[in-house]
């Protein structure tokens, strides 16, 4: 890969720098140099100035949309909030069932369109949502912690969801699941749309607030920690693993190998992944690595693998050698996107790898649980 200092975090900065102060013109090169930034925010925890990049380039981008005709502008934001809809997912779902139960996908393939990175990457995802759905529990307004759904969660991970209620339940503490929740906001802010979410996030505060909160998905937790009135909330591995268990409640042995992928949002906004480790210590028998080269993004980083699918693929490619070599039964993500870009990269290359939250694996050793 070739070095380019416009592609490092100090020099991002200092062209938005230059962007301010009119040092700097807007050019299409200089588009794409802050556009193609993962926000990983890996750069943040080993700065010794602690420079807040992630906020730096949001900010950025807010300006540059800004700057885009109205017509771009209602297009972005209304793809945006199309992704963060459940309704709109729900319907992704049956389409996606479609693409694949009726061959669409192998014709996709035969005609080459799977070379049209852009097409490939949606139609990647769309195999992803393909699966046969699960009864999820119902929204209950009362329990001593809130779960939060966010937007397409009941899509895309409701056996995550139904596995956390199992956890919870079983661990003595009720579950409320609050309706009126909804997309966190993140998506928007990180495509410069920062007061369109900040509204999503205040309805999240109005319906959230003054109650314990657990999430599921490790970024969505990140972006409900930037309201003051949700800055209590935390990722669901991280509760389960302070509260206290009964005594007695041991779980069900499993002789499987289990990699432990650490999505950036964890690593470098949550403190780490360590609860994650230490929960899944509780299972008898399982042996459990941390994925190599865990500090590098996986490529999902958001929508990012949408927008920039052939550089998404180079930075899973790595990850996926690793599943290659070491063919661990179980994958683990606490994030969602991140672990939609991963199944479909070992589907694709034929590694039959399950790939789940955390808690999955706990509810499945549940003693008597079946899940």
């Amino acid at each position: 890969m070739r070095r380019d200092e416009a592609e490092s975090p100090r020099g991002r900065i200092a062209l938005v720098q230059g962007l301010e102060t009119g040092a700097l013109a807007p050019s299409p090169r200089l588009d794409r140099h802050l556009s193609s930034c993962l926000e990983c925010r890996a750069c943040e925890p080993v700065c010794p100035s602690l420079v807040a990049v992630g906020s730096i380039m949001d900010q950025a981008r807010a300006r540059r949309t800004q700057a885009l005709p109205a017509w771009r502008r209602w297009a972005r934001r209304t793809w945006l909030r199309a992704l963060g809809s459940g309704s709109f997912m729900r319907i992704a779902q049956v389409l996606a069932g479609v693409y694949v139960g009726t061959g669409l996908e192998r014709a996709a393939r035969r005609l080459g369109l799977h070379r049209l990175p852009r097409l490939n990457a949606y139609a990647r995802l769309a195999a992803g949502l393909h699966r046969p759905p699960r009864r999820d529990p119902q929204p209950q307004e009362a329990g001593m912690v809130a779960l939060f759904e966010g937007c397409v969660s009941a899509v895309t991970q409701p056996q995550t969801l139904a596995a956390a209620v199992l956890v919870l339940t079983r661990l003595g503490i009720e579950v409320a699941r609050p309706n009126g929740q909804g997309c966190c906001g993140a998506m928007l802010r990180h495509n410069g749309f920062p007061d369109q979410a900040d509204t999503l996030l205040q309805n999240n505060a109005d319906v959230l607030a003054g109650r314990p909160l657990v999430g599921v998905a490790s970024a969505c937790v990140a972006e409900l920690r930037t309201h003051p009135a949700l800055a209590q909330a935390q990722e669901l591995c991280a509760y389960l693993d302070a509260a206290p268990w009964p005594t007695g409640l041991a779980l069900t042995p499993l002789a499987a190998e289990v990699l432990v992928h650490e999505p950036c949002s964890h690593r470098n906004l949550l403190g780490g992944n360590a609860a994650v480790y230490r929960l899944l210590a509780r299972i008898p028998g399982l042996r459990v690595q941390p994925l190599p080269d865990n500090a590098l993004c996986c490529g999902a980083a958001g929508t990012y693998l949408l927008q920039h699918p052939q550089t998404a693929a180079a930075l899973l490619a790595p990850k996926l050698d690793h599943l290659a070599r070491l063919r661990p039964r179980f994958l683990v993500t606490t994030n969602p996107g991140c672990a939609l870009h991963l199944a479909a990269g070992l589907r694709e290359a034929g590694l039959s790898i399950e790939v789940c939250h955390p808690v999955e694996l706990i509810a499945r050793q549940m003693p008597v649980a079946r899940f």
